[in-house]
């Protein structure tokens, strides 16, 4: 799991999102184990409070579970929970902003890459 770290948001929300990812790409799947802190720690050089703390918000999330003395499991459902919290997140922040762009560029939904031109 290579991560480049960006400086517009904290490491621990990259990080939360970067495992998102791996849930929903299916990388990780139901009752998978998730990397430990010490071992994310180690291999992307960030503070094991910081890995910890990106973890927790995965628990929050119901999207993983700890096990005690286990380690963490992604749960039964987590990639349909997932995909649908990404979806609403896009459609209510991302997409207006595009939307406004293509208007604002007045370009037609026909002329947008990876349109099928009938």
């Amino acid at each position: 799991m290579e991560i480049s770290w960006n400086n517009k948001e904290p490491i621990y929300i990259q990080l939360r999102d970067r495992l998102a990812e791996l849930i929903m790409d299916g990388v990780l799947t139901e009752g998978d184990a998730l990397p430990s802190v010490r071992q994310i720690s180690s291999e992307q050089r960030i503070n094991p409070i910081t890995v910890s703390k990106a973890l927790q918000i995965l628990v929050d999330e119901d999207l993983v579970e700890k096990k005690r003395g286990l380690g963490m499991y992604v749960i039964s459902g987590a990639k349909d929970r997932l995909s649908k919290q990404e979806r609403a997140k896009f459609l209510d922040e991302e997409w207006p902003q595009i939307a406004q762009r293509i208007e604002r560029l007045g370009l037609e939904i026909d002329q947008l890459p990876g349109r099928k031109k009938n």
